[in-house]
């Protein structure tokens, strides 16, 4: 396998994500609440935990940039850098720690909700947003965040079975 896959996979999922994920989310949660899927984010997370957090790095500043350009026209950079850092520091974290379910379950729901904060934090930084932060933090990120944590459980064991036989596929060319 070879790392065109992963450019495919995370391509697919950021269509999915602005095609077929929001006519799947009931329309009575998008009355209460604001729920974002963020699954290229997800994927990206995944790659810094089980890949290579260069690998997700650079992913993430290219996905981030696609979706700023797409999706987010107020300013650009904001998806680019904060998915970028969170896959990054996924990748940092998860070297020094046991590779176990709960655990990277819980990096990537820290992941998730620090990228929802830098996300908060630049637009309200910057005046584009003038929303209380209690009443984000309830009606907008943490509904998402945990919309994207059930994604990701549901995801878990394929993508670490894939990006896990990529990286031992890796590390048995170069011996």
């Amino acid at each position: 396998m070879n790392r065109h896959v992963l450019w495919l996979i995370l391509l697919g999922l950021f269509i999915l994500q602005g095609s077929l994920v929001v006519w799947l989310l009931p329309a009575s949660w998008q009355a209460i609440v604001y729920v974002t899927p963020h699954l290229p984010l997800v994927f990206i997370i995944f790659i810094g935990l089980f890949h290579h957090r260069h690998a997700a790095l650079l992913y993430g500043l290219l996905f981030g940039l696609l979706h700023d350009f797409t999706y987010y026209g107020a300013m650009l950079g904001v998806y680019s850098f904060s998915m970028g850092l969170v896959g990054y520091l996924a990748g940092l974290v998860q070297r020094k720690q046991p590779n176990l379910i709960f655990y990277n379950l819980l990096i990537t729901s820290l992941g998730l909700l620090l990228f929802e904060f830098l996300n908060y934090g630049i637009n309200r930084l910057f005046k584009l947003i003038a929303i209380d932060l209690n009443w984000a933090l309830t009606h907008y990120m943490l509904p998402s965040v945990l919309f994207n944590l059930l994604a990701a459980l549901i995801c878990y064991v394929p993508i670490r079975k894939l990006l896990e036989g990529k990286r031992l596929a890796a590390s048995a060319k170069e011996d």
